[in-house]
């Protein structure tokens, strides 16, 4: 086989895995998709009672919806907000299935070299193709050969710890048992009885932190939920724009959602603890007791949110030439472009192949996993990276660096000091999530695109 009859390995069949995936079809080029998971949207899955910011008519790409079309897909109603699990039933499994043997599941990506060439060596170094390890659901190991790779695996799989520092806090692996770096489902029964009548601590700032703050004083409103209530932990303190832009965000549901959290707070639901950062946890008893960098003990709490942010795993590149910034971990070119001191989703310029190529000529971060540890990153932005992308592997240069996507500005989240810390602002499976189901929300058409 010469190097260009091999396919085109994209890692995570999640939305932006996917949707490269019919893009690099769409331009007649031959995907293989690695999934760690048994189904598509594995991690969006895990989210699947968080609803997303944006409408339908906003998260289905446009390559995928061609490649749909034929089956007799029928595309939710555009105006509608879906769940992280309505997307992944809805959406990406029948796109998966559509791709059929183009998609692998169980298959877990544990590293990706050169044929014969460590990082170190240089010679005819872009001549040899790509090679992928994986190591199936029975634990057993294969070799793929790749023309080229499109990592599309995302940040679910590592939240950031609690410590101030970016490092777990003393003790915070002792007291995993009481600790948790999700969002919770209350529609779960386990779920529900670890926090229904208990005391919380919720660290973060973002929108999953919001998420969690209404969940919780929704839950302590409820028959059951007696006594529940939650600490709000912030590295920073309070300001206008802290719960976002209310009723003045063009994404409707993002401030509705930023609107409830500060009702929980006004309500007395929530108390909140500002210029607060965690160096240690410890046990009082069965329950913990967060102390801060500056000597402060907060009063004891049952349970711990953790939602201070994702991070990306690049252990399994390591052979790979990466031209990563040193703060956010993305892309040198894309890093000025997504600073989240600077921009919200609604201020990052649409970009492509260029603002996401490596020294590693033909490997990619796409999606999430291209935005480090920004929070900013919204869904149609990453449908954007793999069209162009796709475009340059099929040799139509000239389309690759065409902008084919507007993303109206948020006119609510961006400039320094919105966000607590850029690890302190979370978004979930790639796309900033917005308020369980069982929250009311404004509904309406927002005018961004993406995944927020």
């Amino acid at each position: 086989m010469s190097e260009q009859q091999l396919p085109v390995v994209v890692i995570g069949a999640g939305p932006a895995g996917l949707a490269a995936a019919a893009h690099l079809v769409e331009r007649g080029l031959d995907p293989l998709v690695l999934e760690a998971g048994s189904a598509a949207g594995s991690a969006v899955r895990e989210w699947g009672h968080v609803r997303l910011f944006s409408t339908w008519s906003e998260v289905v790409d446009p390559a995928a919806e061609k490649l749909l079309a034929p089956t007799g897909w029928v595309k939710p109603d555009a105006a509608t907000y879906p769940s992280g699990a309505d997307w992944a039933e809805r959406y990406l499994q029948p796109l998966a299935d559509v791709l059929g043997d183009k998609v692998r599941y169980g298959a877990t990506v544990t590293g990706v070299s050169r044929v014969g060439r460590d990082r170190i060596v240089d010679a005819d170094r872009e001549a040899q193709p790509f090679t992928v390890r994986i190591q199936l659901a029975d634990a057993s190991e294969q070799r793929v050969l790749a023309h080229a790779v499109i990592d599309a695996s995302g940040t679910w799989a590592t939240p950031s710890p609690i410590g101030g520092d970016g490092l777990p806090a003393l003790g915070e692996k002792v007291a995993s048992d009481r600790i948790s770096y999700r969002i919770p489902d209350l529609d779960n029964p386990a779920a529900r009885a670890r926090y229904a009548g208990k005391r919380t601590a919720v660290i973060g700032s973002g929108a999953s932190a919001f998420t969690a703050l209404a969940t919780l004083a929704a839950l302590s409103t409820s028959d059951d939920g007696a006594g529940t209530h939650a600490v709000w932990v912030l590295r920073r303190g309070i300001s206008g724009s802290t719960f976002g832009g209310g009723t003045a965000d063009q994404l409707p549901a993002r401030g509705a959602l930023g609107l409830a959290a500060k009702a929980a707070v006004d309500n007395g639901h929530a108390d909140a603890v500002t210029g607060f950062r965690t160096d240690a946890i410890e046990r009082d008893g069965e329950q913990l007791v967060l102390v801060g960098d500056d000597g402060r003990r907060l009063d004891p709490v049952d349970e711990v949110i953790v939602l201070t942010g994702l991070r990306p795993d690049l252990s399994f590149l390591s052979e790979l030439r990466l031209g990563l910034d040193e703060r956010l971990q993305a892309p040198v070119e894309l890093a000025p472009l997504i600073d989240p001191n600077q921009h919200s989703c609604g201020t990052v310029y649409p970009h492509g192949v260029n603002e996401l190529s490596h020294p590693e000529k033909d490997v990619y971060l796409v999606g999430m996993k291209s935005y480090g540890r920004a929070p900013t990153f919204l869904a149609m932005t990453g449908y954007e990276q793999v069209r162009s992308i796709a475009a340059a592997l099929a040799g139509d240069r000239e389309a690759a660096e065409r902008v084919e996507l507007t993303l109206p500005e948020t006119g609510v989240c961006g400039g320094a000091g919105l966000f607590d810390e850029p690890q302190a602002t979370p978004t979930d499976g790639g796309g900033c999530c917005a308020a369980p189901t069982t929250l009311t929300i404004g509904v309406g058409a927002p005018a961004s695109s993406g995944g927020c």
